[in-house]
């Protein structure tokens, strides 16, 4: 048989020397390299008692927002977990009853609410959907370490922000302590 093209290139094979078939240059090449790497700064830190600083443009934890009288802001319309390529949002949506105006800004309102933390890319497409500016990826949380999976679905127990001013995010939407005070005075005068 004969090769298709005349290209053929024959190589020749020199004897090696007595250093280099005890592989000794090998060998010293190699822990060289150890060595550089043993005393080089450490690429890793001690996550979760160190971190490192966040990008300005990082999206991290999810938060349900409140309005400024303190009621949840998502109306369950459904379109974050449409925009979601991970499918990591599921809801329910519910009807608000009769004295439940304090709590809930329209008329239909999500029960049920979780993100799976485990799929979720953090893309930042649910918060850009949201038409009532309700989910918020925060630019200072990420997700703590979990040992069990079922822990990783966040529920609204976990995503809707606190209803006291001085506890609400401090990046994002953001209120200045000014701020946190005049919303602290509309909600103490409105009747209960």
């Amino acid at each position: 048989m004969q090769p298709l093209s005349n290209r053929a290139k024959i190589l020749a094979k020199k004897p090696m020397t007595l250093a280099e078939r005890a592989y000794l240059p090998a060998i010293f090449q190699g822990l060289s390299i150890t060595m550089r790497h043993f005393f080089s700064k450490k690429a890793t830190i001690r996550y979760p008692e160190e971190t490192r600083p966040f990008s300005p443009i990082f999206r991290g934890l999810h938060v349900l927002k409140r309005d400024e009288q303190g009621r949840e802001r998502c109306t369950a319309c459904g379109l974050c977990a449409v925009a979601c390529p991970a499918e990591a949002i599921t809801m329910v949506a519910g009807e608000r009853k009769k004295g439940e105006e304090g709590l809930y800004r329209e008329e239909k309102y999500a029960v049920s609410y979780e993100v799976n933390m485990l799929r979720c890319i953090f893309c930042g497409l649910c918060e850009e959907a949201c038409p009532k500016a309700a989910v918020y990826l925060q630019a200072d949380k990420m997700a703590p370490p979990r040992f069990e999976r079922d822990e990783f679905i966040y529920g609204k127990d976990r995503l809707v922000e606190p209803v006291s001013p001085d506890a609400r995010s401090q990046r994002g939407i953001q209120l200045t302590p000014e701020q946190a005070e005049v919303l602290r005075n509309k909600m103490a005068q409105q009747p209960a």
